[in-house]
This record gives C-alpha cells, sequence and structure tokens, in this order.
C-alpha cells in the first residue's frame, strides 16, 4: 500500500474529450513527495520543451500532496502547475480551502489537462467516476454564482477548482480559485485553464487517505497544539485574530511593504494614521463579523466581513490579506479602507490575483503621476496617488475587459509593451510583479525572485531574514543559508502544508515528522535535503530545457536600489544580486550559468534524463 496518497493520477485530453487513469507509483512519491515536486516531474516528461502556455500541448495540473486528506494539522493546500504566460517558464501557485481533501476523496492524488475544447466544459470527478459535462451556460459566472450552480448541478457535498472571467478572458494574472475567495493566485495558469476551454474541476467521493502511523501523527499533532498554547502563542494570538492582515501597519512602518509601487517611504509619502486605518486591527472592529479556517487548520487566519456603508457596501467578503493590503494600499498610496475592500471583493468574484492586478493600477498610477500615461489613455480617469474611488473604478475596467482595462489586464510587462512606454516603472521579476517583501531589507528575497524557477514569489527558498534593515547574517550570504531555506520551503510546499507551520509548531523538524508518520517513507535528515534540492532542480529543469539561462533572470531595479534616494530603513541600500547568486549556485552544485551540474544531478538521483537531457553522452 502506498500511505499518504490515493495512488491514481487522472489524465484529461479536452481535444477529443478522453482520459486516462495512471498509477501513483512509489517511486514518483517518494522522490517528488507532491504538489509541484510530482508536478514538475509529470510535465517535463508530457509536455514539449518550447510549447507555448496556450497551445493544445500545454498541460497543467491540480496536485496534492501526502498531508491533504490526512488529519495532519496545517495539511490543507493543494498546488497548480503550468507553463507561465507571463515569463515564459514554469509555474507554479498553491491554495487553501478544503478542495484538497475533496480531491483525494474523489479517487485521486492529482488531475493533468491537455487539449482544447471546442466549447466550455467542466469535469465531474464522483468517486473515482470521470466525466466531462457541458459548461456554455457557466461561462461568464463569478465565483460565488458559479459555486452555488455547481451545487444545484452536482449536489452539497462537492468542492470546485475553477475560473472566473479573468481566465475566460485569457488575463495573464487570472487565479484558479476554489472554496467561494481562496486563490492559487500568481503566474497565470487560471489563464491557461481558461485557454482549455476549461471552466471548473468538481470533485466529489469518499475515498480515504490512508496513514502509516496515526499514533505518530497524533502525537506530533498533539506537540503543535501545545506549542501553540504555550511558546507560540504569540502566533496563535497575532495571526489567529487578524490573520495576515495583523502585519499590514509594521510592515509599511519598515519599508517592506510597496509605498508609491516602490519609490517611497512611509515618513514621507504614506504616515503611520494612514497606514493604521488598513490594517487588521483597525479593519476588524469596523468590519469583522466571523472567521474562519482551512482544512485541518487550528489557526484559522480567515475572516468574512461585512460593509454596511459607504459606495461600496458588502454583505459577505473576504478579509484582505496582508499582500492585498499592501498591493492596493500603500503601493498606491491609498488610505481608503473600503476601497481596498471592494478591490479584493472585484478581483475575487473574477479570479485574478490580486498581487498582480494591483501593481498593474500602481504602475499605471506612476505613469500617470509622471506624465507618461495621459487621462485620455486611461479612459479619463484621475489615476492619482490615493484617489480611492479612481482605484475601485479602474478595477472595474480589468474585470469587465474594457477599454484600458484589457491592457492592463495583460500585467505590467506587457502593457508597457504595448503602450510602448513605461518600462522605467516597472518592478518585475522575470516579468511578474513583486510580491509586498522588499528585498532591499531581506538581501535573500533578492535570489529568490530572481532566480526561483518560479520567480517573484515571497514563499519560495525562505533562508534567515535580516538581521537590521539591509543587512543578512554571514550564513546567509554564502549562499548555504538560502539552500536550506530552499529545502524547507520546497518540502513544506510539496507536502500540502501551509506556511504558517514554520510559526506554529515546536521546531523545523515537525513538517518532516509529518511526512514520515503519514508516508512511512523515514527520511533521514540527509534524504530530506536531497529531496528537497531534487524537486529544486526538477522545476528548474523544465526552465532550462526552455533555454533559460543566466542573463535571462532579470529584476527591475527597485528590487535591489534605493533609488530615488530613500530615508529610513533603506536608504542609500544596494543589494549585490550577482554575489547572492554566484554564492547560491557554488551551494547547490549549479555553474556559474544557473545550469545543475551533472555531479550534481547524479548525487540527487531520480533525474538520469534530466542530466542526459543537458549532458547528452557521446
Amino acid at each position: 500500500m502506498l500511505y499518504g496518497y490515493i495512488g491514481k493520477m487522472l489524465f484529461v485530453n479536452l481535444t477529443d474529450k478522453s482520459y486516462e487513469v495512471r498509477e501513483l507509483t512509489e517511486d514518483l512519491a517518494k522522490n517528488f513527495l507532491g504538489g509541484y515536486g510530482i508536478g514538475a516531474r509529470v510535465l517535463y516528461d508530457e509536455m514539449p520543451a518550447n510549447c507555448d502556455a496556450f497551445d493544445e500541448k500545454s498541460m497543467f495540473g491540480i496536485v496534492t500532496g501526502p498531508m491533504n486528506g490526512t488529519n495532519a494539522l496545517f495539511g490543507g493546500r493543494y498546488t497548480v502547475v503550468s507553463k507561465s504566460p507571463v515569463t515564459g517558464g514554469w509555474n507554479d501557485a498553491n491554495s487553501g480551502g478544503y478542495f484538497s481533501p475533496k480531491l483525494k476523496a474523489s479517487g485521486f492524488d492529482a488531475v493533468f489537462v491537455n487539449g482544447i475544447s471546442s466549447e466550455p466544459v467542466y469535469i465531474f470527478i464522483d468517486d473515482g467516476k470521470v466525466e466531462i459535462r457541458d459548461a456554455k451556460h457557466l461561462w461568464g459566472l463569478t465565483s460565488i454564482a458559479l459555486e452555488e450552480q455547481l451545487e444545484a448541478e452536482c449536489g452539497k457535498d462537492i468542492k470546485s477548482a475553477f475560473i472566473g472571467p479573468a481566465g475566460e478572458n485569457l488575463s495573464l494574472y487570472a487565479a484558479v480559485m476554489n472554496d467561494g475567495h481562496r486563490a492559487a493566485g500568481r503566474g497565470g495558469t487560471g489563464a491557461v485553464m481558461g485557454s482549455k476551454k476549461l471552466k471548473a474541476i468538481v470533485c466529489r467521493g469518499t475515498h480515504k487517505t490512508p496513514v502509516f502511523d496515526q499514533d505518530k501523527l497524533t502525537e506530533v499533532n498533539r506537540s503543535i497544539i501545545e506549542h501553540m498554547n504555550g511558546e507560540g502563542k504569540w502566533a496563535k494570538e497575532s495571526f489567529g485574530t487578524y490573520g495576515t492582515a495583523g502585519i499590514y501597519l509594521g510592515s509599511v512602518l519598515t519599508n517592506d511593504a510597496s509605498i508609491k509601487n516602490w519609490s517611497g517611504t512611509a515618513e514621507t509619502d504614506y504616515p503611520e494614521e494612514e497606514a493604521f486605518k488598513c490594517s487588521g486591527q483597525a479593519m476588524d472592529p469596523q468590519f469583522k463579523t466571523e472567521k474562519y479556517n482551512c482544512a485541518n487548520c487550528p489557526l484559522g487566519c480567515g475572516a468574512i466581513y461585512e460593509v454596511k456603508d459607504g459606495p461600496w457596501p458588502l454583505a459577505h467578503t473576504t478579509r484582505p490579506e496582508y499582500e492585498t493590503l499592501g498591493a492596493w494600499g500603500s503601493q498606491m498610496a491609498n488610505s481608503n479602507v473600503e476601497s481596498i475592500i471592494m478591490c479584493n471583493e472585484l478581483c475575487n468574484e473574477y479570479g485574478f490575483d490580486t498581487i498582480s492586478m494591483g501593481a498593474s493600477v500602481a504602475w499605471a498610477m506612476d505613469c500617470y503621476e509622471n506624465g507618461v500615461l495621459s487621462k485620455e489613455e486611461l479612459d479619463g480617469i484621475d489615476l492619482s496617488w490615493g484617489n480611492g474611488e479612481a482605484i475601485v473604478e479602474m478595477a472595474y475596467k480589468i474585470c469587465r475587459n474594457e477599454g484600458v482595462g484589457k491592457i492592463l489586464a495583460l500585467g505590467t510587462q506587457k502593457a508597457a509593451d504595448k503602450f510602448g512606454k513605461g518600462h522605467e516603472y516597472l518592478v518585475v521579476a522575470n516579468g511578474i510583479e513583486e510580491p509586498q517583501h522588499d528585498s532591499r531589507l531581506a538581501f535573500h528575497l533578492a535570489r529568490t525572485y530572481q532566480f526561483d524557477p518560479t520567480p517573484g514569489r515571497h514563499v519560495k527558498g525562505q533562508g534567515r531574514r535580516m538581521h537590521e534593515a539591509g543587512k543578512e547574517d554571514d550564513f546567509t550570504l554564502t549562499g548555504y543559508g538560502d539552500m536550506l531555506g530552499v529545502v524547507n520551503t520546497e518540502i513544506q510546499n510539496t507536502s500540502g502544508a501551509c506556511s504558517f507551520i514554520g510559526m506554529c509548531t515546536p521546531n523545523e523538524n515537525t513538517n518532516f515528522d509529518q511526512i514520515n508518520a503519514i508516508t512511512g517513507f523515514n527520511y533521514s535528515s540527509g534524504d530530506i535535503i536531497h529531496l528537497g534540492l531534487r524537486i529544486f532542480n526538477m522545476r528548474h529543469a523544465f526552465n532550462v530545457r526552455e533555454g533559460f539561462r543566466r542573463a535571462d533572470y532579470k529584476l527591475s531595479n527597485r528590487f535591489v536600489k534605493s533609488d530615488p534616494p530613500f530615508s529610513g530603513p533603506i536608504a542609500g541600500v544596494v543589494v549585490d544580486t550577482e554575489m547572492l547568486a554566484d554564492n547560491f549556485f557554488n551551494a547547490i552544485g549549479w555553474t556559474s550559468d544557473a545550469v545543475p551540474s551533472e555531479d550534481a544531478l547524479r548525487v540527487l538521483g531520480g533525474l538520469d534524463d534530466v542530466k542526459n537531457d543537458i549532458y547528452p553522452q557521446e
């Protein structure tokens, strides 16, 4: 028996409406664990090199991890994988909620889809039975309305992963949504799903995920609860009360969050009293009606809001996450909290990544303020800093795919290309917009944003944070601390765990203990390092095969230089990205051109075909 897994993967071709069930082998599970580990292995094998993201042969997948479907605490996240229509390279994004255990209960660990349907369809997986159903009547529906209709057709006991109008219109930052307003948001996989005319994957079932040592898993769960009620109580009290919105004020004041499209400071452009209005501490007393948890989560960082007054009343909406607050708040010098909540609602209902959509509006603001884009080019909208009404109006334009909104739906890089100007105001990593954590404060983020196989993500490669603004410890700068950060997050993400597991558990081995208890693989500490680096190299191999080399991984200046001059925490900071890259490549066994060495691939194991592709045998 394969513990921690159902043991089956579903492959669907939408061109001819055929499907195939394949075994998930022990070797595949043990060598790549789950999530984007298995996803990268499968897409490398199944998808032709240099295939356009929207091509018929392009493939996307939804993949669970061994923690999903068990009672492992913090084990509620699944991963979507595809080629990114933004970067032209590897893409993955994950989401919480309750879809991941339902997918496994339906009888599969993963679903992979290629081909293009001639008409909109959805896939219904009912306890192992697969149907491809007509979805013409669902095309155009937004998140909540879609879920209500799917429940009416398939039953109340379903869960779905789906796209909104953003994916249908091929917005390059369209998300894959689930559980109403949960989002696998980044990199445009929602557009890949939309290009295939696939509206949703709907799951129902009774399959159970077997656990190798339930007593051991129960013991690990108990240690987590004890820690959260003791030494780790701070995380429970902070994130369990305010969610990620609780860190917004502190992040603004330290300049971790973007201010004026990464060109401003809290001291001069977004004072504390304005930032506080948009913090969880200020919003919750005004709007919070209830909290919610994802599957098997003892923390519960989510909340439901009600906005009773003002121009954008909402009876039931989700509290904006920190990244959304930064993107639609400080990044635009906007302290109109109701406008931020409304833009969060629009992104979630239409299926957009809040980070990239907010950055696209902020880029347009920067261009407008500097005379690069005129009011006429912005459809008559006065997109000045902090204008909450104009921000909401522009968000509607993007959601409706009309006028200038259709251009901004492409993201900042391609919008600048379309306009033929404004490139100096871009803040992108290989074409994708930066998340709300400044690499000028934590240098390792610059390496992560630039050279992670999925660029521009703060939830990858989490090495040690700065000791003080703009300075990191020598261990991180040598590359070895960065390497261990990669290992930890690769395994966390592919196991199906939430990022909060690192803050709410007794020690850094807790996640590994969960995995061993569930799978019985009995990974040693050395095995764990090899596993994490094998997964990392598998994702990177996808990019190497696409022709990516060191020079192709680019960061905008505002990632690494405090230019124009800054006061405050990041004054005068310049990040030495070349040194960070050299040290990291040396630590993990890559060449100076960002290609895994033959020796490194041999030592990691399970990558012989990748080694032979990069280094053909004579």
